[in-house]
This record gives structure tokens, sequence and C-alpha cells, in this order.
């Protein structure tokens, strides 16, 4: 039976799981989520992911919600399939997880609130706006120190550590906040080759953003 996955292709969360799932070759079923309609807030979603959020997956009997829950299973699950997103090394993995938390909890919320300004037409900034685009170069400026120690975030090969930041990655390529990548040459360098690869191209082809 093959995995459901719920969400949208606009969704950054969702896009986050979609990548990890084409990494590791998984067959899966793609389910739109209609939020225009309400769809997410409607108890047969909310019995998948009880806040009412994207995405949400099924795998049998097994229901997750939060991406990088889901692509924590997808990983362990599917290990020795497609590309290997988790270091088995205990203290590799744990440098890792250092790097996954790094961008779960320093580099996502400023993120998050740039995109919310976009989708608003408040990109330039007021000042708020301002702060979230300096805490967000803060944490360019420390992965640029770490990048130039290792060719990945989580270590010398790629990992969640490294595709959790897809989305974002993605999106500030797109945006103004492209010009931080000049001054910041192994960031660059990082993002460049993260999402110019295959299982990220197939994602992005069908973002609308």
């Amino acid at each position: 039976m093959a995995l459901k996955l719920y969400g949208t292709v606009a969704s950054d969360t969702t896009q986050r799981v979609q990548a990890c799932l084409y990494e590791k070759e998984v067959h899966f079923e793609f389910i739109t989520v209609n939020t225009a309609a309400g769809e997410h807030k409607t108890p047969r979603f909310l019995a998948r992911n009880p806040f009412g959020e994207l995405p949400a997956l099924e795998d049998g009997d097994v229901t997750l919600f939060e991406s990088r829950a889901i692509t924590q299973y997808i990983a362990n699950k599917y290990d020795g399939k497609g590309t290997d997103l988790i270091m088995k090394d205990p203290i590799k993995l744990a440098i890792q997880t250092v790097w996954m938390d790094t961008e779960n909890q320093r580099f996502d919320q400023p993120f998050s609130k740039l995109i919310e300004a976009a989708i608003e037409g408040n990109e330039g900034g007021n000042k708020d706006v301002r702060e979230y685009q300096r805490k967000l170069e803060s944490v360019l400026d420390v992965y640029e120190q770490r990048l130039k120690e290792s060719k990945y975030l989580g270590g010398d090969s790629f990992t969640l550590a490294d595709l959790h930041h897809l989305p974002g990655m993605h999106y500030l390529r797109s945006t103004k906040a492209k010009g931080w990548f000049q001054g910041r040459p192994h960031v660059r360098a990082w993002a460049a080759d993260i999402l110019s690869r295959p299982a990220w191209v197939k994602v992005a082809a069908m973002s609308p953003w």
C-alpha cells in the first residue's frame, strides 16, 4: 500500500516531505487538500492532523503530522533505500541533529515571517520585517562559518539537516534576499548544490513560488 501525503504543492512544509520521499525513492500518493475551501479544518482532516495544518502522512495504520517528524520517519523506515539522510555514527548523528534543530529553532521562524510579509505585500519591510531579516542574516553568517568546515551542514554528506532547508532556500533565492548570498560564498555554493538535487528540482517544478 502506497503512502498517502496530504498537502498542497504551495506549502513549504509539504514540499519538505515531498523532497524526502523523492530522495528516498519511495512511491506515494499525493492528495491535494483544498485549503481555500477549508478542507484542512474538517473533521476528516483533523483526524489526521488535530492542528488543521499541512501536511499529514498516512502509512497504513500509521498517521503522522509535523513535517520534520515525517521526514525522520521516512528516512528511518526506508534506511538503505535511495539517499541516506541520517548519519549512522552516533557522534556524526549528534552533529547532524544540532543543525536540524538550528534550522527548526533559528532559521525557520524568521523565514516564515518573511514569507508572510511577502504574501501581504510588505517584503520591503516595516520595523518587524527588518528585524526578521536581521535575524535570518545572522543565521546565514553562522552557516557561512560552518560551511567553511564541511560541505554540508550536517557533515560531508547531504542529510536531513540540509533537506529541511530546501523550501526556505528556494524561496529566498527568488526574492530580494538573494543578495544575501553574494557576500557569503560558502552559503551560496551550498544553496546551489542542494537546490540542484533532482529530488528538489522535481518539487520546485510543481511549486507556484
